[in-house]
Parts: structure tokens; C-alpha cells; sequence
């Protein structure tokens, strides 16, 4: 789709169309949601590049140099300046995603030591082969299944 340029769009059309965009990305509810909307909505180039918008942002919000952010993410100093541009006077929209993104990054963290199990241990041995389990976990199932149809039927 060839770029369009919005000092070509009368007041009216632009609002409308910018409010047709944010209405349609806040009435997404879960991250699946998100997903599917962007990967249809963007080139996988777009995507990338909006991302690394956001880690350059992340990267500056951190105290990170501009040198550091140029050979980490291989981009130009006017990009980096640009994105602290608009930390610096824009609407602190970065911001708030960045702290709301690096919440939800240490919450992913502690789910993922916690579903880390001792090793050697019964759990780690499960997930380390599970088709040696495979009849326990059957097993396990039906029991669940039949404990709930009786605690059903006593109901």
C-alpha cells in the first residue's frame, strides 16, 4: 500500500480514521487477540520496525547509551534520537507501555521458575519423559473425572 501522506486528509477523515484505529485495538481483549490483528494488520517489517521502536525507548528509559543502543540494535543515531524525541515530548505513551511490558516480563519470569522443577525429582522425571508417565497420567485423569462425576450426582 503506497504511504499517505496526512496533510493530504481534510480534519474530518484523519480523526475518523485515527479513531477507527484506536477504537479497534482497545476493544482487543487477550494477547492472541493482539497477535492476530497486528500480523494481519502489518507486514512482518512493519511489525519488526515498531518493535524496535519500543526496545529503543525500553533501551533509552534504562540510562543505555546511544552508542550502546547503535551496535545492540544496529540502527542510526537519528532513529535514537527521534524515539527520545518522543519520550521527551510526547504523550508518555512509551513509557507507561514500557513499565506496564516489563511487569508482565517478570510475572512470564516467575512462572517459568516456578514451573521449573528440582532435578531429579518425581515432577522432573515426569516432564522429562513423559510417555513413561503416560499411564499414571491416564490414570489420574479418569480418577478426576469419575471423582467429579460422583461429587455430581451427590448434588
Amino acid at each position: 500500500m503506497p504511504r499517505m501522506q496526512p496533510q493530504h486528509l481534510n480534519d474530518q477523515e484523519r480523526i475518523h480514521l485515527l479513531d477507527l484505529l484506536w477504537t479497534s485495538v482497545s476493544e482487543l481483549s487477550s494477547r492472541d487477540e493482539v497477535r492476530a490483528f497486528f500480523k494481519d494488520l502489518l507486514s512482518e517489517s512493519e511489525a519488526i520496525m515498531l518493535a524496535r521502536r519500543i526496545k529503543i525507548a525500553q533501551l533509552l528509559l534504562q540510562g543505555k547509551s546511544y552508542e550502546y543502543i547503535c551496535k545492540t540494535l544496529h540502527t542510526s543515531d537519528s532513529t535514537i534520537a527521534t524515539v527520545h524525541n518522543w519520550l521527551s515530548g510526547g504523550f508518555h505513551g512509551y513509557e507507561s507501555t514500557i513499565k506496564k511490558f516489563e511487569q508482565v516480563v517478570i510475572k512470564r519470569q516467575q512462572v517459568i521458575k516456578s514451573k521449573k522443577a528440582e532435578p531429579y525429582t518425581y515432577e522432573w522425571l515426569k516432564r522429562k519423559y513423559p510417555l513413561h508417565f503416560l499411564l499414571f497420567r491416564l490414570f489420574d485423569d479418569y480418577s478426576d473425572k469419575r471423582n467429579l462425576k460422583i461429587k455430581d450426582s451427590k448434588h
